[in-house]
């Protein structure tokens, strides 16, 4: 057996048997209290959940590999980051002081920053060199506690750079012990000297052509496709068209909507029964109505409205609609968040969002975003062992303390404690 955990106080297992939790269903999380312990076997994954002495009974302590004795404190799963941008060189600490001097995300844009800035950086950047800059950044992730993450490229705009960045997130994967969901992005703006059209064509007809390739040859693993759909970006039709391609070609769809005007793209992804759709600041009541039918999941970015100075997304009226909500970081250069538990707070004082509610959307949701809720996003057996050890009782503490991770003692991911 690989890992034991005793001593548990209080263990959030999130769910029992549910692969998302919506409505009043993310008010009503999972949590034990009393003497506890959790084992874990060869293979990483959970192999019993109950108190101390039933653990011990049926599995020798000596038989562990690894033991951790948790003190009494609590016990909770390894968050699930919904969707990041990590791959990428060149801040954008610049932008900062034009945003905080009432500079909106569209005109940054417009004069040349935003994300053309960072494709140009990306593109004159080598391979090794993005690696150099991504790892780091993975480990930091880890370090707050997320041990599943949804990673974009998005800075390339042409099939070399594309994959170049897809490339560097496949040699991640064998270098930092977290896992990564990986998406296309070729999508995600308008190159310079191009139109939308042409845009749209080149990311049907040339990257996402040689990233399907790239996965049938086994040198990538991509998963999900995004795109910008934004007004004076990619508009309703074009993502439409880019989405579909990627659906039919296998990929997941999972993709910006709704973020600045309110466009249509929910509606237009809960057509297509898009997995997930992230921002959601602008939506209307009906692709509220239409993504609680198509259990299509909405990935919050509290960062990115904080930020960017946005109306908030509508989280409360889609909670009360029975739509999915999950968390993400949106880490990039525009919003360099990289720990959930800063998110969760945010989620709450900024979206109302209560405590468990927070909890559900950065766990079980976030990993049903991403098509792992079967195997990952809450603790229970059969599933893989990630796990986050706190120095407190009460698991609330992981929000509460905002801005701070010094509550995180131990970080498991797959059974092995990498933090």
């Amino acid at each position: 057996m690989k890992l034991l955990i005793k001593g548990i106080g209080q263990l959030v297992t999130v769910t029992e048997g549910s692969k998302f939790l919506a409505g009043n269903d993310m008010s009503s999380i999972k949590v034990r209290e009393g003497c506890l312990a959790v084992a874990v076997d060869d293979a990483g994954k959970i192999a019993m959940v109950g108190s101390e002495k039933e653990v011990t009974a049926k599995y020798n302590e000596k038989t562990f590999v690894t033991v951790i004795d948790a003190g009494g404190q609590a016990v909770i799963p390894g968050f699930v980051d919904g969707h990041t941008h990590p791959v990428w060189a060149g801040d954008r600490v610049h932008e900062f002081a034009m945003k905080l001097a009432g500079a909106s995300y569209m005109e940054v844009h417009a004069a040349g920053g935003g994300i053309h800035f960072t494709v140009d950086k990306t593109r004159e950047a080598s391979e090794q060199e993005l690696l150099d800059l991504l790892v780091p950044r993975l480990w930091r992730m880890l370090r707050a506690g997320t041990t599943t993450v949804e990673c974009k490229s998005g800075y390339g705009l042409d099939a070399e750079n594309e994959v170049k960045m897809l490339r560097v997130l496949e040699r991640a994967k064998k270098l930092v012990p977290i896992e990564i969901s990986s998406t296309f992005c070729g999508g995600h703006a308008v190159p310079k000297g191009s139109n939308a059209e042409k845009a749209t064509e080149d990311v049907i007809v040339n990257q996402l052509a040689q990233v399907i390739k790239e996965n049938a040859a086994g040198n990538l693993n991509v998963e999900n496709i995004d795109v910008f759909c934004e007004k004076g970006v990619f508009e309703i039709e074009d993502s439409r068209r880019m989405l579909k391609a990627g659906q039919e070609a296998g990929l997941r769809i999972n993709f910006h909507g709704d973020e600045l005007f309110p466009l249509g793209g929910a509606e237009m992804g809960a057509q297509l029964k898009a997995e997930a759709i992230s921002h959601l600041e602008e939506i209307s009541p009906a692709g509220i109505k239409g993504m609680a039918e198509a259990g299509s999941v909405a990935v919050i970015l509290p960062t990115t409205a904080y930020i960017l100075r946005l109306k908030h997304p509508p989280v409360r009226d889609m909670i009360n609609s029975g739509v999915i909500v999950a968390l993400g970081t949106d880490f990039n250069p525009n919003a360099y968040c990289l720990s959930m538990p800063t998110v969760m707070h945010l989620a709450c004082v900024n979206l109302r969002m209560s405590l468990t509610e927070a909890m559900a959307a950065a766990t079980i949701n976030a990993a049903h975003s991403l098509g792992r809720s079967a195997t990952h996003g809450s603790i229970e057996v059969g599933k893989v062992a990630d796990m986050i050890v706190l120095t407190e009782k009460k698991w609330e503490h992981v929000v509460y303390q905002f801005g701070q991770q010094d509550m995180i003692k131990y970080v498991v991911k797959g059974g092995n404690v990498v933090f």
